[in-house]
């Protein structure tokens, strides 16, 4: 490939020939291809990285479109798996770089085959997954870049394992209650493109050598109603059970939020995390026939029947999918 192509880029002075040189060896992890995923990936290839692992399990639908800026009408149309539609147009932007797929649930099981490399940017919508990179990440010293975006509100991260706090320091419990998703919030493409971006620049950093330029700050934006603004990440904790104690249960598969329950379903078992049924029912009206009483909220759509109980379990009947069910959960439900 002729240095004309990254001219404009290696005239960057932080980042110079050498850099360039670095991004070119490279091996960066991308969990979820959907709107941050997408545009990391676009950016990270454009930019010259040399090898692009994709991870996820979905396929493109006609809804993708509005935000997820690699996929056409006509891979929904196909109904393409979101990594293999990733790679078709990543390689038309860049035909020297590998790009390699997998269409699959990241889990305990295959997270040494599928994580290992140099950073890895977070584009899921599920915080147990999340918590499962981030045991990864640390148990191997891997830098990781957590990032979500719902409604107009996005977030963003840097994770450097053994230098800053790590995920689990700072949400030591996932969220309680049902939260928003972009299924019942939606979400706007610009701000996804905003936390996608600013992932993809601190991935960058890290695998050019630049790691003393990252930024250890939270970054947080509401771009509809504001503010914009970053904070400092806290301090390692010493009683994390990742970073300080190192007890990887996620990464070990020691926790099993989800079972198989009975025929065509699966059931939802995390820790007790109370949800307000009345509110959930609000939230989901219009997306489905919804029912419910002071025991259980039960939705039912073409595909699939989502019933929802006071301490957050759930049983999804239409799949024997422990990933689809999850995605279901997290869609619905919240992460």
């Amino acid at each position: 490939m002729t240095d004309s192509r990254f001219s404009r880029q290696i005239r960057f002075a932080p980042l110079g020939v050498e850099g360039q040189a670095r991004l070119s060896g490279s091996v960066a992890v991308i969990i979820g291809c959907g709107a941050l995923g997408t545009l990391q990936a676009a950016l990270l290839a454009r930019a010259g990285v040399g090898t692009l692992r994709l991870i996820d399990r979905d396929y493109v639908e006609e809804s993708n479109l509005q935000r997820q800026l690699l996929y056409t009408e006509n891979d929904a149309f196909e109904g393409l798996p979101k990594a293999e539609a990733a790679r078709r147009h990543l390689l038309e932007c860049n035909s020297a770089i590998q790009v390699e797929t997998h269409v699959t649930d990241l889990n305990p099981e295959n997270a040494d085959e599928l994580l290992r490399g140099d950073v890895i940017l977070d584009g899921t919508d599920n915080f147990e997954t999340r918590l499962l990179i981030n045991d990864y990440a640390v148990c191997h010293g891997i830098p990781w870049i957590y990032g979500a975006a719902v409604g107009s509100y996005g977030i963003a991260m840097p994770i450097l394992p053994g230098d800053s706090a790590c995920f689990r320091c700072v949400y030591s419990e996932p969220p309680s209650g049902a939260q928003p998703t972009c299924e019942t919030a939606g979400v706007l493409g610009p701000v996804t493109s905003l936390i996608a971006s600013l992932q993809s620049m601190e991935a960058l950093k890290i695998l050019s050598g630049r790691v003393s330029s990252v930024r250890r700050m939270i970054f947080r934006a509401d771009l509809w109603n504001g503010p914009v603004r970053e904070s400092p990440m806290p301090p390692r904790d010493s009683s994390c059970p990742a970073c300080g104690q190192r007890n990887f249960e996620y990464l070990n598969g020691r926790r099993a939020p989800v079972s198989l329950c009975g025929r065509n379903a699966v059931q939802i078992h995390e820790r007790s995390r109370p949800v307000d049924l009345i509110g959930l029912a609000v939230r989901l009206d219009g997306l489905g026939t919804v029912r419910y009483n002071e025991f259980a909220l039960r939705m039912i759509t073409p595909e699939y029947e989502i019933t929802v109980f006071p301490d957050g379990r759930a049983i999804i009947k239409g799949t024997t999918d422990v990933g689809v069910a999850r995605s279901i959960y997290s869609r619905y439900v919240g992460n």
